[in-house]
């Protein structure tokens, strides 16, 4: 498959997955599932899908640990410049310890701390969305393998 075929796959996918978690955003109006690390999400699982980055592992779980972090700082530290850094520092040495680096991830602890986000904000819009964007990214994978294959 060539690089334009492949650019204008990855950009379809990123639509479809920020699409999907927007409309259903809209839908469900009181759920949160888009936020702005996920724009650079799309890029690494649509443009650079064999990427260990782009790994689901490393998208759920880089995602999910580094929220973590940035709502017990919000919740049990506090956020002052000085705990922003650490706690995404912290983030950055969980996710290499865990093997699941994802950089977009890296901003989670900055947001969260930012808007002031409580626990609920792990599952929407962090686990969901994440998920969503790797069962996305999955599906589109193998149509893109498909339409190769039907290349040859």
């Amino acid at each position: 498959m060539n690089q334009l075929n492949v650019s204008v796959i990855a950009g379809i996918g990123a639509t479809l997955a920020i699409g999907l978690l927007s409309f259903l955003e809209v839908s469900m109006s009181e759920v949160a599932l888009v936020m702005a690390p996920f724009g650079a999400t799309t890029v690494l699982v649509f443009g650079v899908p064999d990427s260990p980055l782009a790994q689901p592992k490393n998208v759920i779980f880089g995602h999910l640990l580094t929220a973590i972090i940035g709502v017990a700082f919000t919740q049990y530290v506090g956020v002052t410049p000085l705990t922003l850094a650490l706690a995404t520092g912290l983030g950055v040495s969980v996710m290499l310890l865990t093997k699941t680096t994802h950089p977009p991830a890296g901003a989670n602890p900055m947001l969260i701390m930012l808007a002031g986000q409580g626990w609920s904000f792990i599952f929407t819009p962090v686990l969901i969305g994440a998920v969503l964007i790797v069962l996305v990214g999955k599906s589109m994978h193998r149509v893109q393998k498909q339409w190769a294959s039907a290349a040859r």
